[in-house]
């Protein structure tokens, strides 16, 4: 299995769509961790980019994410991505929180005022 997560300075990136690269955690069928890489994040929206493919394509089925809007988790849920919200700090210890089941999705997502613009004020997070 392998786990991404938004990742700004090797800590989770508040906002899904924004962030610096991602983190990608290779995990062994006990559960340990065997491998991890960066992959840089492509310009643009979460909702707007093909990350969703290309996660996938990796072989991403995981998602450890701050916040997102739901353009962005509609799209990773139709490529079979589990995504789970609320996320905060360091990755590597996210991925054993996850790993030892201490992690539940908050089910928040990011409202977007009409027409959808990423231009700053264009956006807000509610949490």
């Amino acid at each position: 299995m392998k786990i991404a997560i938004p990742t700004r300075n090797n800590m989770v990136d508040d906002h899904f769509g924004h962030c610096e690269s991602y983190t990608i955690y290779t995990i062994d069928n006990n559960k340990n961790v065997t491998g991890k890489e960066n992959m840089q994040s492509p310009q643009g929206c979460g909702c707007k980019s093909n990350i969703a493919g290309v996660l996938k394509q990796d072989g991403v089925s995981i998602m450890l994410a701050g916040n997102m809007g739901e353009g962005a988790f509609q799209m990773l849920n139709r490529f079979g991505i589990e995504v789970v919200r609320g996320c905060t700090g360091d990755t590597d210890k996210l991925v054993n929180e996850f790993l030892e089941d201490k992690l539940i999705d908050n089910g928040v997502l990011c409202a977007h005022h009409h027409g959808h613009d990423h231009n700053g004020e264009g956006h807000q997070c509610n949490h």
